[in-house]
């Protein structure tokens, strides 16, 4: 009996990685999970999965970490309050190997296999690029000018954030707005959160996320008020299906677009502006500094308000945890890890370029 025991001690490890070896064989074929599984098989689970958890009225997935975290330290004290052995020992390695390699292969088939997706380039025939300076010049200019532009609007009515929820309830509208333009990004039954754990989402520099296993998108509401539209509509990006970090903020800026609410749009160009001034200081910084000098004052101040709150979260510990997040980005089809985030200024070229105008 022990031996039999002895012989299937592994199979059911073995069993699962050859099913995560069968996921990624299908990853290497971006045609098939662009028109099956993203474009049939992930909607149906992501709507269920917000049928399932939208109506519960606080962060579900938030709080799903919470107790794994606790249920992990109760197995650690348990384990090292008896006499350890190697023998059991191995068995609580091989039990971990298990439940990660589960774990893993629901995150692949709730949401990860998106990753791999041709995604919002192949559907709107936009490829970003390689760009010229000039093009980058061009593309920040008209961002610093929309940017002032819906800096004004919202100061000429005087204008206060309404509370999280009206931001998050306006954001779901201005996604079904949007379904005759772009039909692929229906987005039904809503599931925007705000996270119970802001504070430390602010420390771990994360403005929000979006939980694979719940549905849910969401939002670190400890973060500036103005920060806090886009990055929904970021995250909502996501629950559609969009795995690619710069393609969620392009999604995010096209939604934002084509709805034209000045705090939704100041939201968005605030960081769009960021990433493409940042990226032309790097290769013109006269240029880019001479951008921050054209900036409204609202645009000053709140540049100012938000570099104190990333001032005020800065911890010995955020650079160990954006590198850790970096290395995740890596292993999921984005090879510039962090950076990607960056990327997004490849797509608003490419779409300047191809429309003429932001």
């Amino acid at each position: 009996m022990h031996s039999t025991i002895d012989k299937k001690f592994w199979l059911k490890p073995l069993i699962l990685l050859a099913v995560i070896a069968l996921l990624y064989l299908c990853m290497w074929h971006g045609y098939w999970i662009e028109s099956i599984y993203s474009t049939h098989i992930y909607p149906v689970i992501s709507f269920l999965l917000r049928i399932l958890t939208g109506w519960i009225p606080f962060s579900l997935g938030d709080l799903l970490y919470a107790l794994v975290f606790i249920w992990m330290l109760i197995r650690i004290i348990q384990f090292f309050r008896h006499k350890p052995t190697w023998k059991k020992l191995l068995i609580v390695i091989r039990d971990l190997i298990v439940k990660c390699l589960w774990v893993y292969i629901i995150f692949l088939v709730f949401w990860g296999l998106n990753y791999y997706r041709y995604g919002i380039g192949y559907q709107l025939n936009i490829i970003p690029k390689e760009y010229s300076t000039e093009d980058l010049k061009n593309a920040t200019s008209q961002l610093l000018q929309n940017l002032n532009s819906n800096a004004k609007k919202l100061n000429a009515i005087h204008f206060k954030y309404p509370g999280n929820k009206n931001i998050f309830n306006e954001a779901v509208q201005m996604y079904r707005n949007t379904q005759n333009q772009y039909p692929y990004l229906n987005y039904q039954h809503a599931d925007v959160k705000q996270m119970f754990f802001g504070a430390i989402g602010s420390y771990s520099g994360f403005l929000g996320y979006y939980n694979p296993f719940t549905g849910e998108a969401q939002v670190n509401t400890t973060a500036p008020d103005f920060v806090i539209p886009f990055t929904t509509c970021h995250e909502m990006a996501h629950q559609l299906g969009y795995g690619s970090e710069s393609e969620a903020s392009f999604i995010g800026y096209l939604i934002t677009k084509y709805n034209n609410k000045p705090e939704f749009n100041y939201s968005a160009y605030f960081d769009l502006f960021s990433y493409a001034n940042s990226e032309l200081f790097q290769r013109d910084s006269i240029a880019a500094k001479q951008n921050v000098k054209l900036l409204d004052t609202l645009v000053k101040r709140d540049y100012a308000v938000y570099r104190k709150y990333l001032r005020d979260y800065r911890n010995p510990i955020e650079p160990l945890l954006v590198k850790l997040y970096g290395n995740y980005l890596k292993a999921n089809n984005q090879p510039k890890g962090i950076e990607s985030y960056d990327e997004v200024v490849a797509w608003i070229v490419a779409y300047y370029k191809k429309y003429g105008s932001l």
